[in-house]
């Protein structure tokens, strides 16, 4: 019986931690703020707002991945037409890179290098929402 009590207990630890489409959501919607604290710190020249929103874009992004319905999903096809996995992780290690460029190259005073960072952070986005998310 306590067995089975700390089973049960582990499973629901596990589903607790799963990606859902919800957290996604949420996920996606913390992004888009913070692509709007950089640009409204590029046009500030506000170098905290930036750093805050560069923060918030890598803080963020680590989180992204298939949700629990599609690591779930048994249908050959569907997984095949679902396989994101590797595509989401380059996208997140590039956004990931690109984040942190933003930041330095605005720290440093080179706010043309900073926006074409940005620039690319908005190009993997809408790389990842045209191919996986089909708009």
């Amino acid at each position: 019986l306590v067995v089975l009590s700390t089973m049960m207990s582990a499973a629901q630890d596990d589903n607790s931690k799963a990606y859902t489409r919800a957290k996604r959501i949420t996920d996606m919607q913390r992004m888009a703020q913070a692509m709007q604290d950089i640009q409204s710190g590029f046009f500030y020249n506000n170098v905290d707002i930036v750093r805050d929103g560069a923060k918030t874009l890598k803080e963020t992004i680590v989180h992204v991945g298939p949700t629990i319905d599609e690591i779930s999903n048994k249908d050959i096809y569907e997984q095949y037409m679902l396989n994101s996995e590797k595509m989401t992780h380059k996208t997140k290690k590039k956004i990931e890179r690109r984040a942190q460029d933003v930041m330095d190259r605005f720290e440093k005073g080179d706010a043309v290098q900073a926006l074409q960072a940005y620039s690319k952070i908005a190009e993997q986005c809408m790389k990842c929402h045209v191919r996986l998310r089909k708009w």
